[in-house]
């Protein structure tokens, strides 16, 4: 391994020559200057940030010692919430304050949609959700199973007609006309600056005229037609020679709509990037979204071609004038947290870099590039989402981190936006006084349901056996925690200015499911939602066209608050007496989901992917679920609800089945033929044995030790 040393750094030559050779040419910026800049700041704050990781230990050790002392006693909140606050796990609320963060883009500020998430590692599919702002309704409906029956290779004609019916009756919904119905249209022109529809020979108008917003084409031969509702468009396609068109009664081949508004490109919880090698692969996918340059080879169907981002879309508006809409969604940059640290950079002391450092320097480095072209960015912003910080003076940290990026960089104060994810109970319970430390560059809070419930069971470890993890979503203490992100969220006047966000659906193949039930999230007020598909996103977004979300916003500012002593009600089990059939049943979901997971992780570096469940049932595992399911194992070990010898039985009957479910994957290397040298299955059982005393119950310390293990032995 080739090192270059610099400014006391010892930086991996890669990540070195990859920084002055492809991100700094075009930016100003000498490469001398940046990095004397930043080995001077990584210096400065690198051990304050091993004080805050510190300080996180410090206040675990004190919660566990109150809850042993008192072991056998009901939990009394008050006394609770006094001590929280005694040890300052809880500070003190100051007065209302509104934030103040300015030039942020309408995708944030102004327009609610669905969020897509997506591991930055792989190029394809960063591409594919930059892409994703634009979507084909009836490719997203035809190909799920929100229409019901069979999906043959061969093209349904009557499926095809049963999914003209569905969008027919959703336009009656969101762009209804004045009279008739859509299914009932037989073609469309444009007269005197507004759509005209013709209905049974007779020509009628949109209910609201102000939806129809431009066209393509010859006003009396449209190919395309756009509409605009609760800030979101809508592109009619007509083609009466496509194969759908010659089947529609109005010859319209596709409706294409506005899909995932934002995108949050993640350097975290779905990547598995553990020294130089692995982070220079993210930073350069990174740095060509910022360009505009990034390119992946794809073969589909038998054909190669090659993926690059999608331009922006024009259209002639209602007066004869150019419109230009975005064609890519708006990217944010989601950064590891505090904990981690990484082997690309070694510090004078011998330390590894705190990674959250290096990873806003380069990501900013990177926008650079956007500041200049504006294709992401039209305020010349870069949005950094910070997960896993631990209460408002980890907040604060994250503000002068990204203050001294802009000094060091010469870009202006506050150009680095800000996303807290709301994950962490000691977040939850300050999220006021969080949001205060950001107040001028905050975008966004998010709540993930995931990492919460891992944080929630690792703070109040020695409290007791926690309930069923399926259990959990109908706990106090998580029903509250949702209702409180928005209700801060919107005292301190989110609304209109910055996105309050609701977490992921996980189930990609179930898609009538999500149409149920994730609508719930505009009607709770969160102006954005995480989905793990441009398909999920293109069907999400049509609950934004159903709901108005900055309407849903106004409503719940007069309900009443979310309560504090609610978030405190701990989710354990009141002396459970469960059968052992119920209690394996449990162990083993959680172990198949560990090992499906980690083995890709370990083996193959990939750390997002659809894994079956103990059902069969593809779910989006990442290292948020992975805490839970450890987290929840080591809980019950530790307070004798299962035996160590017994989960060790369920880990290996796990382990064969997860290895029959990969066994069509030529890459994938069993974990039963020697679980002795499995390095995998090594790594899942120290997740579990070893998760009581792993910081905060994350996963990655863990993984990373073995990750790089494994590499070591290819």
């Amino acid at each position: 391994m080739s090192i270059t040393e610099k400014n006391g750094l010892k930086i991996n030559t890669k990540l070195f020559d990859f920084v002055n050779n492809e991100i700094i040419p075009g930016t100003n910026i000498k490469s001398d200057e940046f990095w004397d800049n930043f080995g001077k700041i990584v210096h400065e704050l690198a051990p304050i940030n091993r004080k805050l990781i510190q300080k996180r230990e410090d206040l675990q050790k004190k919660i566990d010692e109150w809850h042993k002392k008192s072991k056998g006693k009901e939990l009394n909140k008050k006394e609770y919430l006094e001590f929280l606050k005694n040890i300052f796990y809880i500070v003190e609320e100051k007065d209302d304050f509104n934030i103040e963060t300015v030039n942020v883009d309408d995708e944030i500020a102004k327009i609610a949609g669905p969020q897509l998430v997506v591991p930055v590692d792989n190029a394809r599919y960063a591409l594919n959700a930059a892409n994703a702002r634009w979507g084909s309704l009836y490719d997203a409906l035809y190909g799920t199973d929100v229409i019901p029956g069979e999906r043959s290779k061969e093209f349904d004609e009557k499926r095809a007609q049963t999914v003209i019916a569905y969008v027919r009756k959703f336009l009656d919904e969101v762009i209804p006309l004045e009279k008739g119905k859509w299914n009932e249209i037989s073609g469309m022109k444009v007269r005197d600056n507004d759509i005209v529809f013709i209905l049974d020979n007779k020509e009628i108008h949109l209910k609201n005229k102000d939806q129809f917003i431009g066209y393509n084409g010859e006003k009396e031969k449209l190919t395309s037609i756009l509409f605009k509702n609760n800030n979101l468009h809508i592109d009619i396609i007509i083609d009466s020679n496509h194969f759908i068109g010659k089947i529609d009664k109005a010859s319209i081949s596709d409706f294409i709509i506005e899909s995932a508004l934002s995108t949050i490109i993640d350097n975290e919880d779905s990547v598995a990037a553990v020294d130089a090698e692995d982070k220079v692969k993210c930073y350069r996918n990174w740095l060509g979204l910022m360009k505009g340059d990034l390119t992946a080879d794809v073969e589909k169907n038998g054909k190669k071609f090659i993926r690059k981002l999608n331009p922006d879309r024009t259209y002639i508006s209602r007066d004869g004038n150019k419109i230009t809409l975005h064609g890519r969604a708006l990217m944010l940059n989601r950064n590891v947290g505090h904990l981690m640290t990484n082997p690309a950079i070694i510090l004078e002391d011998g330390t590894e870099i705190p990674e959250g450092i290096m990873d806003v320097f380069i990501a900013t480095l990177c926008a650079l590039h956007d500041f200049i072209n504006r294709k992401n960015s039209r305020t010349a912003s870069v949005y950094i989402v910070k997960p896993k910080m631990h209460g408002p003076e980890e907040v604060a940290f994250t503000n002068t981190l990204f203050g001294k990026v802009e000094e060091a960089l010469g870009i202006k104060k506050y150009s680095i936006k800000v996303g807290i994810m709301d994950e962490e109970r000691r977040t939850t319970v300050n999220l006021k006084e969080c949001i205060r430390q950001v107040k001028n560059r905050i975008v966004f809070i998010n709540t993930g349901f995931l990492d919460r419930t891992g944080d929630e069971m690792h703070t109040s470890f020695e409290a007791g056996p926690m309930i069923f993890k399926g259990d959990m979503k109908k706990s106090t203490w998580l029903g509250t925690y949702e209702n409180w992100n928005v209700d801060i969220g919107l005292s301190c006047g989110f609304s209109g200015k910055a996105q309050i966000g609701k977490g992921m659906w996980a189930m990609p193949d179930q898609m009538a499911n999500m149409m149920d039930q994730k609508i719930g999230h505009p009607k709770s007020g969160a102006n954005c939602a995480w989905v793990p598909s441009p398909t999920a996103a293109t069907l999400h977004s049509m609950h934004y066209h159903k709901v108005n979300v900055f309407a849903e916003q106004n409503k719940i500012k007069s309900r009443s608050k979310a309560k504090l002593d609610d978030i405190l009600e701990i989710p354990t089990a009141d002396r459970p007496n469960w059968a052992i059939d119920d209690i394996n049943r449990e162990l083993e979901n959680n172990a198949q989901g560990i090992l499906g997971y980690v083995v890709r992780w370990i083996n193959q570096g990939v750390g997002c992917s659809k894994v079956p469940d103990i059902n069969n049932v593809g779910l989006m595992e990442d290292r948020a679920t992975l805490r839970i399911s450890s987290q929840h194992i080591a809980n019950w070990l530790h307070h004798g609800i299962c035996k160590e010898d017994q989960v060790m039985k369920v880990m290996k009957k796990m382990a064969k089945i997860v290895d029959e479910q990969n066994k069509n994957d030529p890459a994938y290397q069993k974990m039963s033929d020697n679980f002795e040298k499995s390095v995998a299955f090594s790594a899942a059982c120290d997740l579990v044995f070893k998760g009581r005393v792993q910081p905060s119950g994350y996963t990655e310390p863990l993984l990373h030790q073995k990750r790089l293990e494994k590499k070591a032995s290819n």
